[in-house]
């Protein structure tokens, strides 16, 4: 298993203690040092997992994992160096998904790290619906109105990850990062090619429903129903 760690941790040897562990255990993995950077990296890089440290400048971790769960689903393990009941219960309300306490091993922090994405991936909803447009993510089908339509794996891979992000403006790195990946070759120009072939092979002749967004990137807008 692997996937897209964001690091949030004030104190840089731990940041970075932890995130060569879980670069070694095969996640691509982003470090910020305070609040309002790692709040700002995580609206840009829509990881797969946030581990958050408690205490932060700039923004502390509780209000920060509010804003984060007011935003996205995305699974957020707690680090603190408090270990009350209090300060667990905190945590968790604030939306976290798991609690781990200072100090502690790196390789725990990896394993329940892959416990809490197994665990979201597990109840993922394999079927994703917008609209007329229906994906199934285990057979890589696609279909408009009920028609079959044939999209090679890299327009299925954008086309979940906008119907994923719906209404949401999604910026050419984003998609790059949700799609292909952290380490794919290419630039962001790149990724329009793949959108406008996306969108003729959807659109059915219409505008469809991915919009542009001048000066931003991409908006997937269709109404459910």
């Amino acid at each position: 298993m692997s996937g897209h760690v964001l690091i949030i941790e004030d104190n840089e040897r731990i940041a970075d203690w932890v995130r060569v562990y879980f670069e070694r255990a095969g996640f691509s993995a982003h470090v910020a040092h305070d609040g309002e950077s790692g709040l700002a990296l995580a609206r840009r890089l829509l990881p797969d997992l946030v581990i958050l440290d408690l205490m932060l400048p700039r923004l502390d971790g509780v209000e920060l994992c509010r804003i984060l769960r007011s935003e996205s689903d995305v699974p957020i393990i707690m680090l603190t160096a408090r270990e009350t009941p209090a300060e667990r219960i905190l945590g968790l309300d604030s939306g976290a998904d798991d609690y781990i306490v200072k100090p502690f091993d790196p390789e725990e922090v990896v394993a329940r790290a892959r416990a809490v994405l197994r665990r979201v991936r597990d109840r993922v909803q394999q079927v994703l619906t917008r609209g007329p447009i229906t994906l199934n993510e285990t057979t890589r089908s696609v279909t408009v109105d009920g028609e079959a339509v044939t999209l090679t794996q890299a327009q299925i891979a954008l086309l979940s990850t906008f119907m994923r992000h719906p209404g949401q403006v999604l910026t050419r790195y984003q998609l790059i990062c949700q799609a292909f990946g952290y380490d794919f070759e290419g630039y962001d120009r790149a990724i329009d090619s793949q959108v406008a072939r996306l969108r003729r092979k959807i659109g059915r002749g219409g505008s469809g429903p991915i919009r542009t967004v001048y000066g931003a990137g991409y908006k997937f807008v269709v109404e459910d129903g």
